[in-house]
Formats: C-alpha cells, structure tokens, sequence
C-alpha cells in the first residue's frame, strides 16, 4: 500500500490565481510548477499532455507551500515589485520547445524581442514558425515570459492566453519599467 506521501508525488497538485489578465491554472509535481496556463485556453488538453509526460495520477486541488510561494510571487509580479521569478519549474516538451523556451528567461522584464530574433539565437535562423509552435506549446506562462516575443512587424502574435492577456503583461512590465525599452506596441 502507498503512503500519502507517495500518492502527493503521483498527482498533480493545482490552484487557480486570478491575475489581472485572467485566471491561470497553478501546478507542481515534484515539487516543481508544472504547468501556469490560463483557465480559459484548452486547459484540459494541457492536462491530458502532462498526465501522460509525468504519469502523474491524478490532478488535485491542494495548496501546497510552494503554490502558495508562486502565487505570492505573481502578486509580486503584477504590483511591479518583482521582475525574475525564483521557482524550481519542470519544463515537459521535447528538446527543442525547452531550449526554446530556456531562451525565453533571457528576453529582460518589460522588453520585447520578436519570433526571428528568437530564432536566430536558438542556432536556426530559418525556425521562426518552430521557435513560434514552441512558445505555443509553452504551459508555463508568465513564469516563462512567452508573452514577450511579438512578431516581426512589432504587432502581437499569436498567445496562448489571448491577444489581450498578452497586452495586459506588456503593459503592465512596461508601465514598471524606469528605462522604458519596450517596443511600441500600441
């Protein structure tokens, strides 16, 4: 028979944070965050992936103290008090999406790079649309800044969580930005 313990390790463990761009699904496995994707998206298939990337069990609505540290740390975040997150996150995708998205804690809080520029310093200037589907496939948001690769022409592209969310992160790094280096987006 299993232990509590074990059983804790097996599932998914989740809370909902009500940001201002939305409501984002918490997770930890292992104590690590598994997955920051917004309610409103295809969360259930973002749940089916990970179930079978983890084998985890089951998911369960239990706040442990490092969703608690998270959500802390996002209150931090949205107040303009915090600009880099210290939290162990387990990335679940293929080689290729983590080195992508490895890149993404490079772009500074409250700047912008595009999908090709993104690309180039993956190695592959030619993998604009594979750098694209990585941030796509990207279940970390915020945590993982995706919402700060726009497109070439300056506009902004493709989200997960929706056009408006990622206005509203831009937004809201760039009115906390003392050097303001944001793109012009608006």
């Amino acid at each position: 028979m299993q232990n509590s313990l074990e059983i804790m390790h097996q599932q998914i463990n989740t809370t909902i944070y009500a940001s201002p761009a939305g409501e984002l699904l918490l997770g930890e496995y292992d104590r690590k965050i598994c997955i920051c994707d917004w309610v409103h998206t295809d969360i259930e298939h973002s749940i089916k992936r990970l179930e079978k990337q983890l084998h985890a069990t089951c998911i369960a609505s239990f706040n442990s103290p490092l969703l608690e540290d998270a959500c802390s740390q996002l209150n931090e975040y949205f107040r303009g008090l915090r600009k880099t997150f210290e939290l162990p996150l387990l990335l679940t995708g293929t080689s290729f999406q983590k080195s992508v998205w490895d890149l993404l804690t490079d772009i500074p809080y409250g700047s912008t790079e595009t999908y090709a520029s993104l690309a180039l310093r993956a190695g592959n200037p030619k993998a604009t649309r594979a750098v694209a589907s990585a941030n796509g496939a990207n279940i970390i948001s915020v945590f993982l800044p995706c919402h700060r690769v726009i497109g070439s022409n300056g506009k902004l592209t493709g989200y997960s969580g929706g056009l408006t969310a990622k206005r509203i992160l831009l937004e809201i790094e760039s009115s906390f930005t003392k050097n303001n280096t944001t793109i012009s987006l608006f």
